[in-house]
């Protein structure tokens, strides 16, 4: 078994996940990638990584997929023989932007399948894995962190299946927490705003204008992966260690729904 502690980030090659899988790599985890990109096109991403002089696998398969869901897990677990955290990253937009009233069920399918139901059942696969892991009195100490938005609440009628999935993420959260609290796995979500990355690019002159004129955030700048990275960071510090079901809002003070 490695002694690093080793982390399992999906959709960790790019964006958010990126800064994750940086962030800790930087703090001495191996480092576990999933992604639906062949390895060849993330490589220079991967190779950032490694740059931190720490172990990466990079596992290319959709978190949708049962058979990619356990390839990956026994992979880690050949690899590294552990998994400390579960970062669940992973997450798509609506392939066409459509009204509720108009959109598909292809549309929403294909949002759920990776955003919610992909994430619930690697998340109940990696939960069984850190249940052993505990009961094996090895001292690991596991957790899993989901990455949600703020459309978990927020409205927003034109992509209605990402807010849809990222409110289920918002549950799966609550119940895996309470599920798993009896063996000392604590589960938390962390709630990204404004988030710079190539999901957002092709609204940055929509969302340049709400933040700068219009005031739509106390904290008046875009957010970045490595804002996301960092609460990442303090979560697997284990300084919360008395806290689980957590929401962390990294959204430049978006929630407060201001006036």
């Amino acid at each position: 078994m490695l002694k690093n502690k080793v982390a399992l980030i999906t959709g960790g090659a790019n964006g958010i996940g990126l800064g994750i899988a940086m962030q800790l790599a930087g703090e001495g985890y191996a480092i576990a990638l999933t992604g639906r990109s062949a390895e060849e096109r993330v490589k220079e991403n991967i190779d950032k990584i490694k740059s931190f002089g720490t172990s990466v696998i990079y596992i290319s398969g959709d978190v949708a997929s049962d058979e990619s869901r356990i390839a990956a897990l026994q992979t880690i677990d050949k690899k590294f023989g552990r998994l400390d955290v579960l970062v669940n990253n992973a997450g798509v937009a609506p392939k066409v932007r459509l009204d509720i009233l108009s959109t598909t069920e292809e549309n929403f399918d294909y949002v759920l399948d990776i955003n919610l139901k992909g994430t619930f059942f690697l998340s109940q696969l990696v939960a069984n894995y850190m249940i052993a892991e505990v009961e094996k009195n090895i001292g690991i100490v596991p957790m899993m962190i989901n990455i949600s938005s703020i459309s978990a609440y927020t409205s927003s009628t034109a992509r209605g299946e990402y807010c849809i999935s990222k409110s289920g993420i918002g549950m799966m959260t609550a119940l895996f927490a309470d599920r798993l609290a009896e063996y000392g796995i604590n589960v938390y979500e962390i709630r990204p705003g404004i988030i710079a990355t190539d999901m957002t690019a092709g609204v940055k002159e929509k969302y340049d204008r709400l933040i700068l004129e219009e005031g739509i955030l106390p904290i008046k700048r875009w957010g970045t992966p490595e804002d996301v990275a960092n609460a990442v960071s303090v979560l697997c510090s284990g300084k919360l260690a008395y806290s689980t079901g957590e929401v962390i809002n990294i959204d430049g003070g978006f929630h407060m729904r201001r006036l």
